[in-house]
């Protein structure tokens, strides 16, 4: 049970947030909510980063309306999900989410997947291991801000007088650059497996400190992660590796133990020659850059920098026992996705890319290359160019064909080898003449 306490509550000149700095989409949001009576603040994520003077990467809604409700208020609302409720809002370029105010389900309406045996389905709901498998219990504003996750989560922005409530030490936490689960860091990693990778992404990207308390249980509990389902890991996967903090995200997993649990056979490989650390460290790190620089990597090209290393090792251990490399690189591709998405489900057009982004590289590195203009309209060119420089970057190898294919791409075929020609001349193909065909005699009847 979370100790509730007096929330705080600082006035619109006791903060920097400003009406500016807010989505004009979750503004108008915010506006219609309250002009019809109900609460409405922003929440989470976004108000932590817009007092860190960071720019959000979403802006999430919480209000005492009910899903339907809100349907009923939003012409562009679709209704989804079933383990919470949510409520999506389309706009033409982004979707805003609003969801309803929760709270702790009461005792006697806690069911688990064994005994709910009622026609209608439970409000809350958890399996044997105490992971919550839904939770539609509505609540108040404070108990819902006592749900989230973390102190700097619990953070809220009010739109009917523009103050900022902190109903836990969230504003505190921020300053102190602090990661604290509300309550239990057992009961709370326990209730949501996720949480321990969210905890690891903040922790990153933020530059922040995990709460050393909850840091230990966070390691003892590292191995439940695979209990949450395989689509929501993946994109809790992406959310770690793709916005910037790759490296720093890597190292907090590999020590936890998360890595070794959500990928267990490419935790042994990483770990059995240095070497291997090193290059997957300086991957990660160009990938960073990457994002920084504005040009972010695609998913394919993410799962090329962190497994394309071990799965070209696999792949040039079976070329050696005499099978061809293509057929060498696609079984180890399909053994790699089948133990892959056992706990972490990628997209197949992901894996396949990502097969497509290791095949390429042969034709890239061959001097000088077979039809290039042919290669460059290929579609995972771009990604395989951009995979053979990190591997120029971070290993050394192949800069003569980087420098090559730089000098292609530019026009500037100063420094190309040349073509390879041939001295004798073809002999001209004889043009076959077009036979005729015989006039068709039509005969009346």
């Amino acid at each position: 049970m979370v100790k509730k306490m007096q929330p705080l509550i600082i006035p619109r000149k006791g903060h920097s947030i400003s009406r500016k700095q807010v989505n004009p989409n979750a503004l108008r949001t915010l506006h219609r909510l309250r002009d019809y009576g109900f609460i409405a603040y922003l929440v989470g994520g976004c108000v932590r980063d817009l007092l860190l003077k960071r720019t959000p990467t979403d802006f999430d809604i919480a209000t005492n309306a009910t899903p339907g409700q809100i349907k009923r208020l939003f012409r562009n609302c679709r209704l989804v999900g079933r383990r919470f409720r949510l409520a999506h809002l389309h706009f033409k370029d982004e979707i805003l989410e609003v969801s309803t105010f929760r709270a702790a389900a009461p005792a006697d309406e806690v069911d688990t997947e064994e005994t709910g045996q009622s026609k209608k389905p439970p409000r809350h709901l958890i399996n044997d291991d105490g992971m919550v498998l839904r939770d539609n219990v509505f609540g108040t504003p404070e108990e819902d801000a006592l749900r989230r996750d973390f102190t700097i989560n619990a953070l809220a922005y009010n739109i009917a007088d523009f103050s900022v409530i902190d109903y836990s030490t969230g504003l505190s936490d921020l300053k102190q650059r602090i990661i604290r689960p509300i309550g239990d860091p057992f009961v709370r990693f326990t209730e949501d497996p996720v949480r321990m990778l969210r905890a690891v992404r903040f922790a990153a990207s933020h530059n922040f400190v995990i709460e050393p308390a909850t840091w230990e249980i966070l390691c003892a509990l590292s191995s439940t992660i695979p209990r949450a389902a395989p689509a929501r890991l993946y994109e809790e996967m992406l959310k770690l590796f793709m916005l910037g903090s790759a490296r720093p995200v890597f190292s907090l997993l590999d020590e936890s133990g998360l890595l070794a649990a959500l990928f267990s056979g490419f935790s042994q490989w990483l770990h059995r020659n240095s070497q291997h650390l090193t290059f997957v460290h300086a991957n990660l790190e160009c990938l960073d850059k990457l994002y920084r620089s504005g040009t972010p990597p695609s998913p394919s090209l993410f799962m090329a920098a962190l497994f394309g290393s071990s799965l070209e090792e696999e792949t040039l251990l079976r070329h050696r026992d005499g099978i061809p490399r293509q057929q060498a690189l696609d079984s180890a591709c399909a053994i790699f996705m089948e133990e892959f998405c056992k706990t972490v489900c990628i997209p197949a057009r992901v894996g396949d890319r990502l097969r497509r982004i290791l095949a390429f590289q042969p034709s890239l590195h061959r001097m000088p290359p077979r039809r290039p203009a042919a290669m460059v309209s290929r579609p995972e060119f771009a990604e395989a160019m951009a995979y053979l420089r990190l591997s120029v970057e971070t290993r050394g190898e192949n800069r003569a064909a980087l420098e090559w294919w730089d000098a292609f791409l530019s026009d500037d075929h100063s420094v190309m080898p040349p073509e390879p020609s041939n001295t004798e001349t073809p002999a001209k193909r004889r043009r076959r003449k077009r036979r005729r065909r015989p006039n068709s005699v039509q005969v009346a009847v």
